[in-house]
């Protein structure tokens, strides 16, 4: 590794928490009341990832239909959240590891605030991370760097000693957008080969291997 790596920005979903099912559930309940029967499972991959406006906005041009999908998405997942969320292997461990060995770490998503600590705080990760940007902190969401550049300002760190891990193409763009090193994750919901077609700096077969890359 050519720079010392001081911080560390994750993605939540399908990064630090398997929140997959809870998606697919979400999109497939909300798309079967205004969309029935045209979606199914391996429809909705590709909605994992990109924001809630994006994904339904693919779909019809009505903004006012789109606000009423996003409430039944909200409302439905909401409901299901903490039975149907779960966790990674390794990922509390390694993170507990970092904050104990000094590291700067960070929550990077495209999430609302409120669900994100909802999540966290299940999976008992909330206390590691120093700052956490989500959906209302910025006016672009990844893979835009402003969700970056956001979080390292609050951290007062520089994109060279920092590293982005996330499991979606959008992570690791921000991460090359905003001069980070990159890293995702091989559990992607949608493939090892598909995160690593976009050529992050490191592939993590386990979030343990971080601990091996950064030297610790």
């Amino acid at each position: 590794m050519t720079n010392k790596i001081t911080t560390i920005l994750f993605d939540l979903d399908g990064t630090l928490i398997d929140t997959n099912e809870l998606i697919i559930s979400t999109y497939l309940n909300t798309l079967e009341k205004y969309f029935p029967s045209k979606y199914k499972r391996e429809d909705v991959l590709p909605f994992l990832g990109p924001t809630l406006h994006e994904a339904f906005g693919s779909m019809t041009p009505d903004m006012e239909q789109v606000e009423e999908m996003i409430a039944a998405y909200r409302e439905y997942n909401i409901s299901k959240h903490d039975e149907l969320v779960k966790e990674f292997a390794g990922v509390t461990e390694t993170i507990q590891t970092l904050k104990e060995r000094g590291y700067k770490l960070g929550v990077v998503t495209t999430k609302r605030i409120d669900v994100t600590l909802k999540g966290l705080r299940l999976m008992n990760l909330e206390s590691f991370f120093e700052v956490i940007v989500a959906y209302e902190h910025v006016t672009k969401t990844k893979p835009d760097p402003e969700p970056i550049f956001n979080a390292l300002e609050q951290l007062k760190s520089t994109p060279s000693e920092t590293m982005m891990v996330g499991d979606n193409y959008h992570d690791i763009l921000a991460g090359k957008n905003a001069g980070t090193q990159t890293a995702g994750v091989a559990w992607s919901i949608k493939g090892r080969d598909y995160v690593a077609s976009y050529e992050p700096d490191y592939m993590l077969e386990n979030m343990t291997d971080l601990l091996t890359i950064l030297g610790e």
